[in-house]
């Protein structure tokens, strides 16, 4: 599988409607913006996104959502005080959320990269995340199984990588790049810069060309 260095709105081609995408960022950090910019001029619609938090200001997946393309939101963090278009399209009823604590949406895409078909995890017992949901108690203590997340595809950023699509991230833009790069059928990395073959130090990358499908370079 060759990885293919492309422009950010033919990389994108390849999303449809109704598909699943993991966007990375933590916040604005290593939020993938000249991609998403790119879905919105792409066109597809009714999708589920799955993300840290539901957007910031205009912006990147705020703006995504604003566009309307979202049906359905899976994130940790929904409300901000910038986060002012999920507010509005959910207060409205035309988006839908599915709340998940941090740890388990990073392990759950985790799990979907490793092919574990379901782990059991104690966060969200007692709560109503728990509500209607399998549950056992191992050595005396109360767990919910929790099932993985798949991807159709994963939007996400790095600051290098190299020809074959290797990638370096940089400090806490590296967030959920890596787990979404395996939990995805196709991924799509936006990078600062491209460099050849043997430039970087196998001891820096982080997630291994086998998992990266399109490169976009995007200036800093």
């Amino acid at each position: 599988m060759k990885t293919q260095v492309t422009d950010a709105l033919t990389a994108v081609q390849e999303i449809n409607d109704s598909d699943t995408v993991l966007v990375g960022g933590f916040g604005m950090a290593g939020m993938p913006v000249e991609l998403i910019d790119a879905l919105i001029e792409h066109g597809a619609g009714d999708l589920t996104i799955v993300s840290n938090n539901a957007g910031n200001g205009d912006t990147g997946l705020a703006a995504l959502i604003a566009a309307g393309r979202v049906r359905k939101m899976v994130c940790s963090f929904p409300r901000q005080a910038d986060s002012w278009h999920f507010d509005s399209m959910y207060r409205a009823g035309k988006i839908e959320l599915e709340l998940v604590p941090q740890g388990n949406l990073a392990e759950r895409m985790r799990a979907a990269g490793a092919g574990i078909g379901a782990f059991y995890c104690p966060t969200g017992v007692g709560t109503p995340i728990a509500e209607g949901r399998e549950t056992r108690v191992i050595d005396g203590r109360e767990y919910v199984l929790e099932y993985p997340i798949h991807g159709d595809v994963a939007l996400i950023r790095a600051h290098v990588a190299d020809r074959l699509g290797n990638l370096v991230y940089r400090k806490t833009a590296r967030n959920f790049g890596p787990v979404m790069a395996t939990a995805a059928k196709l991924t799509i990395a936006q990078v600062s810069r491209i460099v050849e073959i043997g430039e970087l130090d196998p001891e820096h990358i982080v997630t291994p060309s086998i998992y990266v499908n399109r490169l976009v370079e995007v200036a800093p």
